[in-house]
């Protein structure tokens, strides 16, 4: 047997000093809404929408076990601001077996993006980004994953331990079903300290300083019918998202 190890988590209160002292922190449900100022129910309300994701198209390990969409916005203040959709891109030094390539995948249904729940999660993830690393514009990305367990084992996080060359990393727990495994595993980038936990409870959430660690989740494999397990991830990033196409540099004066 696997030991699970429960995840080590705070009050809302203790949120800015975890992460500026260890890099990462977990909140329970009950914490996030609190935080979002939102009833758990309005968070429930979003869960129908991890049921209608289609296929990742990209998965370079022949896989079948990730389902995905994907959203762009920036967020300053109180105003959340979707982008035209587009590519998700990740440089290899970040990513080294999705890197380097653009991924379109599917937008995330309206209904989603335009829902109050969704749009105070986005609002409340920039406000505490903020409180850590000043106030600005921040160029968000948000992913709904479902991984399922229909070959055996599903994979989190194919690519390994990894950051994702941003400032902010939301890993919210969606949901669980018919799956063992799934444990969360967060480290050091620059130290040998680490710490595991498995994430169990809807809505409960992993904040990350993409700088400071690097994560990962292990494999899943079904105990039941239907195994999978749901994940919003929503990242954080000062000044622009990330690209493949070098910023323009600016002629100098003759």
């Amino acid at each position: 047997m696997t030991n699970s190890f429960p995840p080590p988590c705070i009050a809302p209160n203790a949120l800015i000093p975890a992460l500026r002292e260890q890099g990462y922190a977990v909140l329970d449900a009950h914490s996030v809404a609190m935080l979002a100022k939102l009833p758990l129910a309005d968070l429930n309300a979003l869960l129908p929408s991890w049921n209608d994701l289609p296929p990742d198209q990209y998965l370079k390990d022949g896989g079948r076990y990730r389902r995905r969409r994907h959203a762009s916005y920036q967020v300053q203040g109180d105003l959340v601001q979707a982008v035209p959709h587009r590519a998700h891109w990740q440089p290899l030094d970040y990513n080294a077996l999705h890197g380097g390539m653009q991924r379109w995948f599917e937008p995330v249904a309206v209904g989603t993006s335009a829902h109050a729940a969704w749009n105070a999660v986005l609002q409340t993830l920039g406000t505490v980004a903020s409180q850590l690393k000043g106030a600005q514009t921040w160029f968000v990305e948000a992913h709904q994953f479902r991984i399922d367990t229909t070959d055996g084992i599903g994979r989190p996080t194919p690519e390994g331990a990894h950051r994702d060359g941003v400032d902010i990393v939301a890993v919210f727990l969606v949901g669980r079903h018919g799956v063992k495994g799934g444990e969360t595993r967060v480290f050091e980038a620059d130290g040998p300290n680490g710490q595991r936990f498995t994430l169990t409870e809807p809505w409960s959430l992993l904040l990350l300083d993409d700088a400071r660690v690097i994560h990962e989740s292990t494999p899943i494999q079904p105990v039941g019918v239907d195994g999978h397990r749901d994940t919003l991830v929503v990242t954080l990033r000062a000044h622009g998202f990330q690209d493949d196409r070098p910023p323009k540099i600016a002629a100098e004066p003759d």
